[in-house]
């Protein structure tokens, strides 16, 4: 069965995050700068919260706070589902279905960060693995198609 970490030994384990006492308006810029849709906030490598696209819209803007002078901390979410890179890929998808949710940050027993899972990684993989399903029994019924 397929686990979480077969998804980080594709993709790497490198993870944007942010300090809790950064502005929104940093947090945002790196989001822009690096094209993703959220950011771990730790503290001391472990994970104290998650800054999300939807945290910007209801908790900064919906509220009409100043993304300059607003703490992450003061906006982000703090109750973050997690999981170990140990985590069978269902129960991730699962968990995210029923959280609403499309990032699962990656922590080991002592709940420091080792890596991130979105629900694209979730689709790519699962894609790639029926891929070459379905290249392994169009050979098994036609042939290999090397000459």
């Amino acid at each position: 069965m397929a686990t979480v970490q077969d998804i980080l030994a594709r993709k790497g384990q490198e993870v944007q995050y942010i300090q809790p006492q950064a502005t929104v308006l940093e947090a945002a810029l790196k989001m822009n700068e690096r094209k993703i849709g959220c950011l771990v906030v730790t503290d001391h490598a472990r994970v104290a919260g998650i800054f999300t696209e939807r945290d910007i819209l209801r908790r900064v803007v919906a509220a009409r706070c100043d993304p300059a002078t607003t703490r992450v901390s003061d906006v982000m979410t703090e109750e973050v589902a997690c999981c170990r890179p140990e985590t069978d890929l269902d129960e991730a998808r699962g968990v995210m279905k029923n959280r609403r949710i499309r990032h699962l940050p990656v922590v080991d027993e002592s709940r420091r960060l080792c890596g991130l899972i979105s629900i694209g990684d979730l689709n790519a993989y699962l894609s790639d693995d029926q891929e070459v399903t379905i290249h392994f029994l169009h050979e098994y019924l036609y042939g290999s198609s090397v000459a």
